[in-house]
């Protein structure tokens, strides 16, 4: 079978998890280097079902990935790319892979520019699904909530998050190094996450624990949170674009919402009707000692360069 048939040969390649950006790349490269065309390659991960004609593609051999007349050249990525593309790879699109290794075969095959061209139709797709990701990571960011486990030593917290993408693995890094020194464990329906003050270790999914009680610094938290919200600077709109209607179930503060939005108008007219309340004491003597300051040896300068200029001016009139 020469080169040619051996590319287009339908290979189905295997990766261990829907995120899996470290195996994709390591892949790309095989396939790359072996000369395989975006349309023969069925990219599949976790439990993906058999192709009848799928077969695993075989490493480069050195011999052939040495060969530029055989095989196609392994394009050298900038680091942007593969930052996006390590986003990409944690979108749900079905064809995520499909797409990222097609952008890289065109990159190799007589487009070298392709990586830094965004009006490109596949480079906009690329960019768009990162923004997705990148937008996620940050919602997770902002709305994991832990609870305190109970009966566990030591001291251990856990949260629920169902995030739309794959962004797990993509967030931990961040949980590490803000909870440090907590035991914690984040569970999402397709995977968890768990640090143990040293490691961080991924497992399982699992199921949102509703019966949960909630806990004293959970009761101090909605209290905090009630305190700190401002009627008269309510935006609706602006409310749900940064903290979702989706997310919302998983909040312990979000109960409170409706009520705070409900009495927002009144609260805000109280606000307005209260009487000014009285400045502290000391507010009077700094302003007296503002009043009174001498002026600075350069202000005192500048002082009278204004003064001048005001004379001469007033001498030519």
């Amino acid at each position: 079978m020469n080169h040619q048939q051996q590319s287009q040969r339908l290979h189905k390649v295997q990766l261990a998890r829907p995120d899996d950006f470290d195996g994709w790349r390591r892949l790309a490269r095989q396939h790359l280097a072996a000369g395989s065309v975006p349309e023969s390659i069925i990219w599949e991960f976790g439990g993906g079902t058999a192709d009848l004609f799928g077969e695993q593609v075989a490493p480069a051999s050195p011999a052939a990935a040495s060969n530029p007349q055989r095989t196609g050249q392994v394009p050298v990525v900038p680091r942007r790319f593969l930052e996006l593309a390590r986003c990409v790879a944690c979108h749900r699109t079905p064809d995520r892979f499909a797409l990222l290794y097609r952008v890289l075969w065109r990159a190799s095959h007589g487009e070298p520019g392709l990586l830094d061209l965004p009006s490109d139709p596949d480079m906009h797709r690329l960019h768009r699904l990162g923004k997705c990701v990148a937008r996620e990571r940050h919602k997770m960011h902002a709305f994991v909530r832990f609870r305190q486990t109970p009966e566990v030593e030591p001291e251990h917290f856990s949260a629920w998050f169902e995030p739309e993408h794959h962004t797990l693995r993509l967030s931990s890094d961040f949980f590490v190094r803000r909870f440090a020194n907590m035991h914690w464990s984040i569970v999402t329906p397709d995977e968890s996450a768990h640090w143990n003050g040293q490691s961080l270790q991924f497992g399982p999914g699992g199921h949102r624990n509703k019966g949960a009680a909630p806990e004293a610094m959970e009761q101090l938290w909605k209290t905090y949170f009630a305190n700190i919200f401002n009627p008269a600077r309510l935006k609706l709109d602006a409310m749900r674009s940064e903290m979702p209607v989706k997310y919302w179930k998983n909040l312990p503060e979000a109960p409170l919402i409706a009520e705070l939005v409900h009495n927002a108008g009144a609260r805000s007219q109280a606000m307005v009707d209260s009487l000014p309340s009285e400045p502290p004491r000391f507010a009077s003597r700094a302003t007296a000692a503002r009043a009174t300051r001498h002026p600075t040896p350069s202000e005192s300068i500048e002082h009278g360069r204004k003064s001048r200029i005001s004379d001469e001016r007033s001498e030519s009139d």
